[in-house]
Protein backbone atom coordinates (compact mmCIF):
# COMPACT_ATOMS: atom_id res chain seq x y z
CA UNK A 1 0.00 0.00 0.00
CA UNK A 2 2.70 2.08 0.75
CA UNK A 3 4.86 1.93 -2.48
CA UNK A 4 1.28 2.57 -4.57
CA UNK A 5 0.99 6.12 -2.93
CA UNK A 6 4.46 6.59 -3.38
CA UNK A 7 3.84 5.97 -7.05
CA UNK A 8 1.15 7.62 -7.49
CA UNK A 9 3.23 10.90 -5.62
CA UNK A 10 5.85 10.68 -7.79
CA UNK A 11 3.32 10.52 -11.16
CA UNK A 12 1.83 13.57 -9.71
CA UNK A 13 5.27 15.28 -9.18
CA UNK A 14 5.90 14.34 -12.43
CA UNK A 15 3.01 15.43 -13.95
CA UNK A 16 2.94 18.83 -12.38
CA UNK A 17 6.29 18.93 -13.95
CA UNK A 18 5.49 18.42 -16.96
CA UNK A 19 2.27 20.56 -16.67
CA UNK A 20 4.50 23.58 -15.94
CA UNK A 21 6.63 23.05 -18.04
CA UNK A 22 4.75 22.30 -21.62
CA UNK A 23 1.90 24.45 -22.46
CA UNK A 24 -0.34 21.99 -24.80
CA UNK A 25 -0.52 19.78 -20.84
CA UNK A 26 -3.37 21.88 -19.92
CA UNK A 27 -5.33 21.29 -16.22
CA UNK A 28 -8.08 22.87 -15.10
CA UNK A 29 -9.84 23.50 -12.29
CA UNK A 30 -11.66 26.27 -10.32
CA UNK A 31 -9.27 27.04 -7.64
CA UNK A 32 -6.04 25.46 -6.23
CA UNK A 33 -7.38 22.65 -4.51
CA UNK A 34 -9.86 21.49 -7.22
CA UNK A 35 -6.61 21.67 -9.58
CA UNK A 36 -4.51 19.21 -6.77
CA UNK A 37 -7.35 16.90 -6.20
CA UNK A 38 -7.78 16.82 -10.10
CA UNK A 39 -4.12 16.39 -10.79
CA UNK A 40 -3.86 13.53 -7.45
CA UNK A 41 -6.65 11.26 -9.30
CA UNK A 42 -4.85 12.15 -12.80
CA UNK A 43 -1.98 10.61 -11.13
CA UNK A 44 -3.65 7.84 -10.08
CA UNK A 45 -5.07 7.08 -14.15
CA UNK A 46 -1.74 7.45 -15.15
CA UNK A 47 -0.82 4.57 -13.11
CA UNK A 48 -3.32 2.24 -13.23
CA UNK A 49 -3.04 2.79 -17.17
CA UNK A 50 0.81 2.03 -16.55
CA UNK A 51 0.12 -1.12 -15.10
CA UNK A 52 -2.36 -2.68 -17.28
CA UNK A 53 -2.01 -1.17 -20.68
CA UNK A 54 1.61 -0.37 -20.75
CA UNK A 55 3.39 -4.27 -19.96
CA UNK A 56 0.83 -5.46 -22.68
CA UNK A 57 1.64 -2.99 -25.44
CA UNK A 58 5.50 -3.05 -24.68
CA UNK A 59 4.84 -7.21 -25.12
CA UNK A 60 3.46 -6.42 -28.63
CA UNK A 61 5.96 -3.76 -29.39
CA UNK A 62 8.89 -6.06 -28.65
CA UNK A 63 10.36 -6.64 -32.23
CA UNK A 64 10.07 -2.66 -32.24
CA UNK A 65 12.44 -2.49 -29.03
CA UNK A 66 15.13 -4.33 -30.87
CA UNK A 67 14.82 -2.69 -34.29
CA UNK A 68 14.94 0.70 -32.64
CA UNK A 69 17.15 0.02 -29.75
CA UNK A 70 14.73 1.12 -27.12
CA UNK A 71 13.30 4.30 -28.75
CA UNK A 72 10.12 3.28 -29.02
CA UNK A 73 9.77 3.50 -25.36
CA UNK A 74 9.19 7.32 -26.16
CA UNK A 75 6.41 6.80 -28.76
CA UNK A 76 4.94 4.57 -26.10
CA UNK A 77 5.14 7.01 -23.08
CA UNK A 78 3.59 9.24 -25.40
CA UNK A 79 0.26 6.77 -26.13
CA UNK A 80 0.25 6.04 -22.19
CA UNK A 81 0.20 10.09 -21.97
CA UNK A 82 -2.61 10.48 -24.64
CA UNK A 83 -4.26 7.70 -23.01
CA UNK A 84 -4.57 9.24 -20.20
CA UNK A 85 -5.18 12.27 -21.51
CA UNK A 86 -8.60 10.71 -23.34
CA UNK A 87 -9.74 8.50 -20.14
CA UNK A 88 -9.20 12.20 -18.23
CA UNK A 89 -11.87 13.96 -20.24
CA UNK A 90 -14.08 10.57 -20.37
CA UNK A 91 -14.28 10.72 -15.97
CA UNK A 92 -14.74 14.83 -16.50
CA UNK A 93 -11.11 15.90 -15.17
CA UNK A 94 -9.66 18.98 -16.18
CA UNK A 95 -6.69 17.00 -18.16
CA UNK A 96 -5.82 17.24 -21.42
CA UNK A 97 -2.70 16.49 -23.68
CA UNK A 98 -2.72 18.34 -27.15
CA UNK A 99 -1.36 16.92 -29.82
CA UNK A 100 1.41 13.91 -30.29
CA UNK A 101 4.72 15.87 -30.47
CA UNK A 102 3.51 17.45 -26.71
CA UNK A 103 2.79 13.94 -25.16
CA UNK A 104 6.24 12.69 -26.48
CA UNK A 105 7.97 15.45 -24.64
CA UNK A 106 5.48 15.00 -22.04
CA UNK A 107 6.06 11.46 -21.10
CA UNK A 108 10.22 11.77 -21.61
CA UNK A 109 9.33 14.44 -18.78
CA UNK A 110 7.41 12.38 -16.74
CA UNK A 111 10.18 9.60 -17.07
CA UNK A 112 12.51 11.94 -15.77
CA UNK A 113 11.21 13.45 -12.93
CA UNK A 114 9.18 10.05 -12.05
CA UNK A 115 12.85 8.04 -12.08
CA UNK A 116 14.35 10.82 -9.78
CA UNK A 117 10.88 10.75 -7.14
CA UNK A 118 11.16 7.11 -7.32
CA UNK A 119 14.91 7.49 -6.33
CA UNK A 120 14.12 10.12 -3.09
CA UNK A 121 11.12 8.80 -1.77
CA UNK A 122 11.12 5.47 -0.01
CA UNK A 123 9.88 2.52 -0.72
CA UNK A 124 8.77 -0.96 0.63
CA UNK A 125 12.06 -2.60 0.37
CA UNK A 126 13.82 -0.15 3.27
Amino acid sequence: MRNFLVKTIANAAALAVAIWLLKDITLTGENTGRKILTLLLVALLFGVVNAVVKPVVKLLALPLYLLTLGLIILVINALMLLLTSWLAGEFDLGFHVDGFGTAVLGGLIIAVVSWAMNAILPDDKD
